[in-house]
């Protein structure tokens, strides 16, 4: 299926009401004016960092770590692969590979969801409750622990809430294929106050898809996607990352990764490692199960009860 122009109209729609617009691949301009495409981010060589082999046979028994939805998802609002828009940043492909965790088959024509914020910690359609302060390069060693969730907006805390703006950068739905993976073209996330660097992603099964979208179904994962320290920080030495001084939590400190690794959602990334303004390829495999309903309401966080859980985001 062809992938949409990142360009279309950015008005907000339901998943049942987003046409599934054709178009070509659109290369990434990343940060410093580097190009890189799909083909360049992923073949590159360089030093591969993570949490070892994504589609390594053992994974696919271990059911992928359920977490909070978070305040700022908006349900399918742009089905495309390229969710990059304006953004500038590091450009990163990212493949995720979708498995039954009771089977290791391939779970195919799910819909797959991911949202993040800037290199500067701002999501997209939350502006006005998401700006982080800028400038300056974190250190290796953060003091971001978290000694409370929060609550009150500026770190995304909260309950779900409701659009701010029309701006939809950074989020994107697409289909798995036959082999059940689906690939985004984004930029390297940025951080902000009480969380570590992440991408959400939720995954829907057994609805349809249309020439209208994707209908029907119910979602069966509610993840995140998380960084190793060592590409977080080649990350900050460049601009825009550069310029965001927001307290930075690490993945240690972080409240809601459960340090289990791959399960837990560590992405495996390849990269050159003095060149990653070049292209970042990261990638994954989430074991789910296909007939459970999993939309973040029934996940915890480590050492803070599930009731009380989903005020982070």
């Amino acid at each position: 299926m062809a992938e949409e122009d990142p360009k279309r109209d950015k008005s907000t729609a339901s998943r049942r009401q987003v046409l599934m617009a054709g178009g070509a691949a659109v290369a990434v301009v990343g940060a410093g004016g580097v190009l890189a495409s799909n083909a360049l981010a992923e073949e590159m060589p360089g030093k591969t960092q993570g949490a070892g082999d994504s589609d390594g046979v053992g994974s696919c028994y271990r059911l992928s770590s359920e977490a909070i939805e978070g305040p700022y998802y908006i349900d399918a609002d742009k089905i495309r692969t390229d969710v990059t828009e304006d953004r500038e940043g590091i450009p990163m492909t990212l493949t995720i590979k979708v498995i039954d965790a009771d089977t290791c088959k391939p779970v195919r024509n799910a819909a797959v969801d991911i949202w993040h914020c800037d290199a500067l910690g701002i999501y997209s359609g939350y502006e006005a409750v998401s700006t982080s302060p800028g400038g300056g390069i974190p250190t290796g060693m953060p003091s971001g622990t978290p000694t409370a969730l929060p609550t009150d907006g500026t770190g995304g805390g909260g309950m779900h809430q409701e659009p701010t703006d029309d701006e939809r950068y950074l989020r994107g739905t697409w289909r798995t294929d036959h082999q059940g993976r689906v690939r985004f073209t984004t930029i390297f996330p940025g951080w902000y106050p009480g969380r570590a660097v992440h991408i959400h992603t939720k995954v829907h099964v057994d609805g349809k898809w249309t020439e209208d979208g994707y209908e029907g179904g119910h979602t069966c994962h509610t993840g995140q996607f998380y960084f190793e320290e060592e590409a977080v920080l080649a990350s900050a030495e460049l601009e825009p990352y550069s310029t965001n001084t927001a307290t930075r939590t690490t993945l240690t400190e972080d409240m809601i990764y459960d340090q289990s690794g791959a399960t837990g959602g560590l992405l495996t990334l390849h990269y050159n490692k003095k060149k990653i303004a070049r292209g970042v390829a990261a990638s994954i495999t989430v074991a789910v199960e296909p007939e459970a309903t999993h939309d973040g309401d029934d996940a915890g966080m480590p050492g803070i009860p599930s009731s009380t859980s989903s005020a982070a985001s």
